[in-house]
């Protein structure tokens, strides 16, 4: 390293050289490695290099794409040319210079002007929805009124959100029922899976998918509010698992 000019009186300006561990050490490594490299003991041969082995590897590559597109040839044995069904140079000038791809696109989009839309008009027309939907929850009644939760907890324990919380108490004949049965719809990832572990289709998922609201505490459904959808929906839930019941 070169350390700053020292100026004396009376005497010219003059650059002292300062000698710097980091450089020696530097300098010493790149010795050892270039002592140590392949090519610092590498045998020279000062005879002719063989002249038979040199080529351009043109052969070699022309050999490598043969496979790709075979050469043809007439009844003469005269080689074909593989490009000659293919368009000309006046039929791609033609496309070029007269904008045939944005004339036919114009095309397209004017006989779709005429034709009538695919869209309906939501929410006034409603496409069809599979009998399989999984939309708002709902719990489910027997035909006498009662509920048809028996208070398993399957539902709560197949949960992948843990967006189901149960409590239950025991009846005078022995059975259990359920005391509360909250869903948080806000942790809830619509995937079914508590519909389908439960062996008596008391929680089910309806086609209902219109039930957006205003705060969150509005999607905290606790027990009544799961039996109301129910009995909202009771016609349309038993119509979908009976459809669905061949697959289940």
């Amino acid at each position: 390293m070169f350390s700053r000019p020292r100026l004396v009186l009376g005497l010219q300006p003059r650059i002292f050289i300062k000698p710097s561990v980091a450089s020696a050490r530097t300098a010493l490594v790149a010795r050892r490695l270039i002592s140590n490299s392949t090519c610092s003991h590498a045998e020279h041969n000062h005879q002719k290099p063989k002249l038979e082995h040199l080529s351009s590897g043109i052969e070699e590559r022309l050999a490598h794409s043969a496979h790709l597109l075979e050469p043809e040839h007439d009844s003469q044995g005269n080689e074909l040319n593989a490009y000659r069904h293919g368009p000309s140079a006046l039929d791609k000038a033609v496309h070029l210079f007269f904008f045939t791809e944005i004339i036919r696109g114009m095309w397209i989009v004017l006989e779709n002007f005429f034709r009538p839309p695919y869209t309906i008009m939501y929410p006034f027309e409603k496409g069809p929805l599979s009998p399989r939907f999984r939309g708002e929850h709902a719990l489910r009644r027997y035909p006498s009124g009662e509920e048809r939760c028996i208070a398993c907890k399957l539902c709560e324990a197949i949960c992948p959100a843990q967006a189901i919380t149960i409590e239950s108490e025991a009846r005078m004949d022995g059975s259990r029922k359920t005391t509360k049965y909250d869903i948080d719809m806000t942790k809830c990832i619509y995937c079914g899976f508590c519909q389908e572990a439960c062996p008596v289709d008391a929680i089910v998922e309806t086609q209902n998918q219109e039930f957006s609201v205003e705060n969150r505490e509005e999607l905290l459904y606790n027990k009544e509010k799961l039996l109301s959808n129910g009995d909202r929906a009771e016609a349309e839930i038993a119509a979908n698992l009976h459809s669905d019941h061949v697959y289940r």
